[in-house]
């Protein structure tokens, strides 16, 4: 019984720990916003949000990390560590909203012949 308490503890604890960036999926943003842009203003829209969701990206990932370290502690030496873990929140939402805006400035930079497409990055294996 002891140890069904455990593990159904350590599976509400990692249910609440914060996702890494590259898991999170991008916010629906329409590309009608960027309609009235031009190639060269799409282009410097596209600088500008990958730059700032590379900056969201990095955060939400040391706070992933910041959890599994955390939960780790909690699970293995210190269990009042668990209220340490976060979770996701307003930085994961920041990425997603700032992910569903790169695939707009893409969807609309094909639809005018730009070819402004965000590279991303391979996943490791």
């Amino acid at each position: 019984m002891q140890k069904f308490i455990v593990a159904l503890s350590a599976c509400a604890v990692l249910a609440g720990c914060a996702s890494r960036a590259d898991s999170i999926a991008p916010a629906y943003t329409s590309a009608l916003s960027y309609q009235s842009l031009s190639c060269n203003q799409l282009a410097s829209e596209a600088t500008e949000i990958s730059s700032r969701a590379a900056a969201a990206a990095g955060m939400q990932n040391q706070k992933a990390t910041g959890d599994a370290v955390a939960t780790g502690v909690a699970l293995v030496v210190f269990w009042p560590a668990l209220f340490l873990v976060k979770g996701d929140g307003a930085q994961a939402a920041e990425v997603s909203r700032l992910k569903g805006e790169m695939q707009a400035i893409e969807s609309m930079s094909r639809r005018k012949g730009c070819s402004i497409v965000f590279n991303a990055r391979p996943k490791k294996t």
